[in-house]
């Protein structure tokens, strides 16, 4: 009896015309294995890995918060670089892929038992603080409190980045540059200051920035994971010994979360570009408003909560400010506040 020849099966690495084959070419691919050990903290020596990535997130978590509250952004820097926090969101990535369902649970509760640590290290920090105004009004809280889109498209940018310099055995020297770039440490030490300071509105949106880059990190790796040959190897493996999976339920879910961070940063977005626009009508009301002192100058437009500050400064008195107040009111649809700041200047001529 003759048996039916055999299709020698091109191993998923290798196959030709997969998606994302050019940017992880078989040749540089790190096996499955390899990237496992490098993403699971369970594999391997466990409790080397777990020790070190606590004790590198606490540190990483001091140094972020230390920045925040000196506006130190070379501090931020260099919590950035040490942060492993990046680890176990890639991990998540990784476990969707392969259709491990503990991989992914247990990467998951590190992630939210990491983000608790340091944003209890940030809350502590600013309750023996005795004065937080300053604080709330640095470059490292206020850049950090309203993303929007191109914060959104930079993480999925650095996402891409990450998840392929892991696949790839060549690229690793990026990976502290890919550290600087995702931002996750920092906005968990801005969430714990914010809270601290009794700004919660604050403290969510610098939390909204750090969800939408765990989001578009392990999507990212999702993509590039499944491009680069690993879930067909995973599924071959897993077939052989236990039969076919479904994974559609994880690549939903990863769906869903990506529309539940993105709406409000495209709302902040919209928001944002609507402020500045109205902000710049604003000033030319005010422009219009003073037209008949050639000595005025308008010389700022900003919002300060839900009013609309206007600079001005002229030697002169002023108009009535409810003729500039009646033009916001048909510009803003919330008819906002004006508030008209003067200021009394005058040239002091030289003498000599």
């Amino acid at each position: 009896m003759t048996s039916k020849p055999t299709t020698e099966q091109v191993p998923a690495p290798a196959r030709r015309g997969s998606f994302l084959g050019a940017l992880v070419p078989p040749a540089q691919r790190r096996p499955l294995d390899e990237l496992a050990d490098r993403l699971d903290l369970d594999a391997g020596d466990a409790r080397a890995k777990t020790s070190a990535f606590w004790v590198m997130l606490v540190l990483s978590g001091i140094i972020a918060v230390a920045g925040v509250i000196t506006d130190s952004t070379a501090t931020v820097i260099g919590a950035m670089i040490i942060a492993p926090l990046s680890t176990p969101i890639l991990g998540v990535g990784l476990g969707i892929v392969t259709a491990k369902g503990r991989l992914v649970a247990r990467s998951v509760l590190t992630v939210v038992l990491g983000l608790a640590t340091v944003v209890v290290l940030g809350w502590l920090v600013a309750l023996v603080l005795p004065d937080t105004a300053h604080v709330l009004a640095n470059s490292q809280v206020t850049g950090r409190t309203s993303p929007g889109l191109p914060e959104l498209v930079a993480a999925f940018a650095t996402g891409f980045a990450g998840a392929i310099a892991l696949a790839r055995r060549d690229l690793g020297d990026v990976l502290p540059g890919i550290a600087i770039a995702i931002s996750l440490v920092p906005p968990l030490g801005v969430v714990g200051v914010c809270l601290g300071a009794g700004a919660p509105s604050l403290a969510a949106g610098a939390l909204l920035l750090f969800a939408s880059n765990a989001v578009a990190l392990v999507i990212a790796a999702t993509v590039v994971f499944t491009g680069a040959g690993y879930a067909a190897e995973a599924s071959d493996a897993r077939a052989a010994v236990h039969g076919p999976r479904r994974v559609r339920r994880a690549y939903l879910v990863a769906a869903v979360a990506l529309v539940v961070v993105a709406v409000p940063m495209v709302a902040n977005t919209v928001q944002a570009a609507l402020a500045e626009l109205w902000a710049g009508q604003t000033r030319a009301a005010a422009e219009d408003w003073l037209a008949d002192d050639p000595a005025a100058v308008v010389e700022g437009v900003s919002w300060q909560g839900q009013d609309l500050v206007v600079a001005v400064r002229t030697p002169n008195d002023l108009p009535p400010v409810d003729a500039l107040q009646a033009d916001v009111d048909t510009l803003v649809p919330w008819q906002p506040e004006v508030v008209v700041v003067h200021t009394v200047g005058e040239r002091v001529e030289d003498d000599r």
